[in-house]
């Protein structure tokens, strides 16, 4: 027999922290450098709020991603041990719930019998079976937290220098707009293609959703700024 091997992506919390980093990163020093540009004529005024604005949004954005982690985390445990009490003091209720999820799968009642009988011998497993199909909850690791943090925060630093980076080179705000624009755009294409691509979406599709929200973003910024001055 040819061995078979089953397709799934399995690197769906990764791709979620670079997704928040790198879409934020993009998008909001592109919207502040463009703004900018409508009503400063420094390069380096605009290349010093921009590097401050990357430090202080990945700092802010590494922060959420840990604390969602923390969260996360301490909830699945609070509603495990919750489920653990249910489990031990309403052990009728509970095996009622049990049916109930089965039946929603097709499993008829002479089958649902048995599998209600085997889980009630273990309450680890029962608890885990509970806390998987009735609540919907996967036991996250207290690691992935940090590791949130970081990618979330690494991600925001890497997109926000693309709109940043045209600011280095040029001598005018405006000529830093214009490479700015072009640079971030393709760069906004190019992450919105691979991101719907790896997650099983159009990646056309994908990629001119992501650039068209950059381009809203940025546009708005400057045409505020540009009114104000």
């Amino acid at each position: 027999m040819s061995e078979h091997n089953e397709a799934h992506f399995t690197g769906s919390q990764m791709v979620r922290d670079i997704v928040i980093g790198m879409s934020d990163g993009l998008t909001v020093p592109f919207a502040l450098t463009a703004g900018l540009t409508g009503a400063i004529a420094s390069n380096t005024i605009i290349i010093t709020a921009g590097m401050a604005e990357i430090v202080a949004g990945s700092i802010a954005m590494g922060l959420g991603g840990y604390l969602a982690g923390t969260t996360d985390y301490h909830h699945y445990h609070a509603e495990r041990k919750r489920e653990y009490w249910e489990v031990e003091n309403w052990t009728e209720r509970e095996k009622l719930e049990i049916r109930e999820i089965l039946s929603e799968y097709g499993i008829s009642p002479e089958n649902q019998e048995g599998v209600v009988n085997d889980l009630a011998k273990n309450s680890d497993k029962w608890v885990d079976f509970m806390m998987r199909f009735e609540l919907g909850l996967e036991e996250p690791e207290i690691s992935q937290a940090s590791k949130s943090a970081l990618v979330i925060a690494l991600s925001y630093v890497i997109g926000g220098l693309v709109p940043l980076s045209a600011y280095f080179f040029t001598s005018t705000p405006i000529q830093g707009l214009y490479i700015s624009v072009i640079v971030t755009l393709i760069a906004l294409f190019t992450f919105g293609y691979i991101k719907s691509k790896l997650i099983g979406q159009s990646p056309i599709l994908g990629a001119i959703k992501t650039t068209l929200i950059g381009a809203v973003a940025s546009a708005a910024a400057f045409l505020i700024a540009k009114a104000i001055a």
